[in-house]
């Protein structure tokens, strides 16, 4: 999440998100599973612009989840913001519930902290996500928040994308995403991605993704918006 400085505020969602993670770590009597992730790239581009200048990341997370579908997440990133933030990591805390709702459509529900500890300014802020995957391919996202990019005024966001499998090891993952962010910055942008993704040795996967913008994102964004190709080694465990 790269933008200038913005007012901060605290807000009532994030008020509540304590009380949804504690929710999604109680099992009662369900059956918990422990997995994550951890990657290592040559860029981190979210949502069209590099949150790292540029420069290679690290990242990891890690994801506890009930058989009931709730679960919660920690997951983490160095990060460049402008240097009057003194911006350099990332923790993003997520509680949901995702499940099956058919053979074919399944559903994801969470709330997302993006909490950025280092800074010398307020820049936490936080999502509702929704996302509905068909025959586990195909899937439609949804982001609201009061608080977007925590500039204290209202966004919208919404990602339409596709993997296609290529035998066991190659698929190739397309997505088009659109940002309204007219009421906190008066402008909204498109963007699009294309990757490849070789899972070459279980449980490691090698990716290389290419991220296009809109004049828009590098109007707002300047110098971390438009075209870039980024490369990353990752492993799920």
């Amino acid at each position: 999440m790269t933008l200038p400085l913005r007012p901060t505020r605290s807000t009532r969602i994030s008020r509540i998100l304590p009380a949804v993670l504690a929710l999604a770590c109680v099992p009662a009597a369900h059956a918990v599973t422990v997995g994550g992730s951890a990657a290592l790239g040559t860029d981190y581009v979210w949502r069209g612009t590099t949150q790292t200048q540029g420069d290679p990341t690290v990242q990891a997370g890690v994801r506890v989840a009930a058989d009931n579908g709730l679960y919660a997440s920690v997951w983490g990133s160095n990060v460049e913001f402008a240097p009057d933030t003194h911006a350099s990591s990332e923790l993003d805390f997520i509680a949901g519930w995702s499940g099956s709702l058919s053979d074919e459509f399944a559903l994801d529900l969470n709330l997302t902290r993006y909490a950025y500890p280092s800074t010398t300014v307020d820049l936490n802020w936080t999502e509702l996500l929704a996302t509905g995957t068909w025959k586990g391919n195909y899937w439609l996202q949804a982001g609201w928040s009061n608080d977007a990019l925590a500039s204290g005024e209202a966004g919208t966001y919404a990602q339409l994308g596709a993997r296609l499998p290529l035998g066991d090891a190659f698929r190739i993952e397309g997505a088009l995403g659109h940002y309204w962010l007219d009421d906190a910055y008066g402008d909204s942008y498109a963007h699009a991605q294309l990757g490849a993704v070789w899972a070459f040795k279980a449980p490691f996967e090698l990716r290389v993704t290419a991220h296009d913008t809109d004049r828009a994102a590098e109007r707002l964004f300047p110098g971390l918006a438009g075209s870039r190709v980024e490369a990353a080694l990752q492993a799920s465990f």
